[in-house]
């Protein structure tokens, strides 16, 4: 079948961006011609893997001054995404100092990945929860030793010994990117009574909810696309919280989550890096630049 711009059938992929902003809407407030932007873009709206793109102004905010180009596209999706599950899911506190005393311990699993690598640096250095990731090879578990978690488990060994092995009885939340359908149950008897769970992916198999009853758990899902997707009343807060998580970058609180740069976009690398994400084993996140 014929698919072409004009039937309107044709799909770009691509989400997380950085652009110089060359055109702005009549009811534009908070850009200019000429200001370097990042964001993550919209499901209702084309990808970013083009040469331009329209995106609302709402869920952009300013590019970090301090980062390349390249290391800020890193960043924006997986840190809407990993902002939002600790501070609008889970509820966490925010506080300016950093103190692990606190009775609170968050669980990452999946903690080496792209979300995982910017969650856990915005929970060491935001809250005063200890943070637990987990990863399963050294490479990775150095990777979130290095972005600065308390303790690192590996994910591919029973859960449960391995809290023990840190001398730790349970935890009050759980953040899950990955697997959860494999890791649920040991979730659950990890979990301490009133605690939450949060998660993003898109298990295999349906949780049972029930096993979550006699502990009082509450269930979040995280979806960063669903105030841009719903233009949910609150959707200025993507952009609010990109301008903070700049601030945060530039004043060396925040790193870059960058781990591969592939070269420009282009068909063949747009294929090897996809099929390097499917994988399951990359770290951080992979960026395209350029055509």
């Amino acid at each position: 079948k014929n698919v072409t711009p004009e039937n309107g059938q044709y799909k770009i992929l691509g989400w997380d961006a950085v652009g110089k902003v060359i055109a702005t809407g009549e009811d534009c407030e908070h850009f200019a011609i000429g200001d370097t932007v990042w964001y993550a873009g919209d499901l209702t709206r084309q990808g970013t893997n083009a040469e331009y793109h329209l995106v609302d102004e709402r869920i952009v905010g300013k590019k970090p001054r301090t980062l390349s180009n390249a290391e800020a596209a890193a960043v924006p999706l997986t840190a809407i995404t990993a902002w939002e599950l600790l501070f609008d899911r889970l509820g966490l506190e925010k506080v300016s100092t950093s103190n692990t005393s606190s009775n609170e311990c968050l669980l990452i699993i999946g903690a080496a990945g792209g979300v995982g690598s910017i969650l856990t640096q915005l929970a060491v250095k935001l809250t005063n929860v200890v943070v637990i990731g987990t990863a399963s090879r050294t490479t990775t578990q150095n990777w979130v030793k290095n972005l600065g978690a308390d303790y690192v488990l590996d994910h591919s060994q029973n859960l449960a010994e391995e809290l023990a092995r840190i001398n730790r009885e349970n935890v009050t939340h759980v953040i899950s990117l990955t697997h959860t359908d494999q890791h649920y149950s040991a979730i659950v008897d990890m979990l301490a009574p009133q605690g939450k769970l949060a998660l993003i992916d898109d298990p295999k198999v349906p949780l049972d909810m029930m096993q979550l009853k006699q502990k009082s758990i509450s269930l979040h899902w995280e979806f960063m696309f669903t105030r841009s997707m719903f233009t949910t009343t609150d959707m200025i807060e993507q952009h609010n919280l990109l301008n903070e998580l700049g601030e945060l970058i530039d004043s060396g609180v925040i790193k870059t989550t960058l781990g591969e740069h592939y070269g420009t976009i282009s068909a063949a690398n747009l294929k090897r890096a996809h099929a390097d994400i499917e994988t399951g084993k990359t770290i951080g996140k992979i960026v395209l630049e350029g055509f």
